[in-house]
């Protein structure tokens, strides 16, 4: 290879690595693109409180170190017809304080929907003893949503990730005496 075919090669090379786009950590956030509405959630049919318990992080090394995580809240409507409203998703830490709250007002999901909040491991609140309360409605008697929450994290080539189901805390049906 002669001298002005490296340089050639080398010009060829430099141009192809910066036409690479840079991708931002937060384009593979989950959308906050919600649904807002204004909804009365006394007048719904139905409406569940439900805690899910987070770990922000975990002890390892006989409690000597902790490992970050990040966890991924996932609420997903599981009727075919019916739409369902969540009216709030507060993150609480091992405390009990409450660290955020994620909705400013209500949102609707539609049917087979789903919609996820995401507390990024270096936020550094939570604690392994954190959780989620979400408050959900619907307008008629609807199957129960899923909400999970699955947490993930990584260090010098250790992984691990697990998921914690939501159950409920407090319920009211309106019209039948609950």
């Amino acid at each position: 290879m002669n001298y002005s075919s490296l340089i050639l090669w080398v010009v060829s090379a430099l141009l192809l690595l910066s036409c690479e786009q840079e991708v931002s950590e937060t384009e593979y956030l989950p959308s906050e693109n919600y649904n807002y509405t204004k909804v009365d959630f006394d007048v719904l049919e139905k409406r569940q409180k439900i805690y899910v318990p987070i770990y922000s992080d975990i002890y390892v090394f006989s409690g000597s170190k902790r490992f970050p995580l990040t966890a991924t809240l996932s609420i997903r409507n599981t009727s075919f017809t019916d739409t369902m409203y969540v009216g709030k998703v507060d993150y609480y830490d091992s405390e009990g304080n409450m660290t955020k709250a994620y909705l400013d007002e209500p949102i609707y999901m539609s049917p087979l929907t789903s919609v996820e909040f995401v507390v990024r491991s270096n936020e550094n609140i939570g604690g392994a003893g954190a959780n989620f309360i979400v408050d959900w409605g619907a307008k008629s008697r609807t199957k129960n949503p899923v909400i999970q929450a699955v947490m993930i994290g990584e260090s010098n080539q250790q992984g691990i990730s697990f998921v914690t189901n939501g159950i409920v805390i407090e319920e009211h049906n309106n019209g039948s005496g609950e």
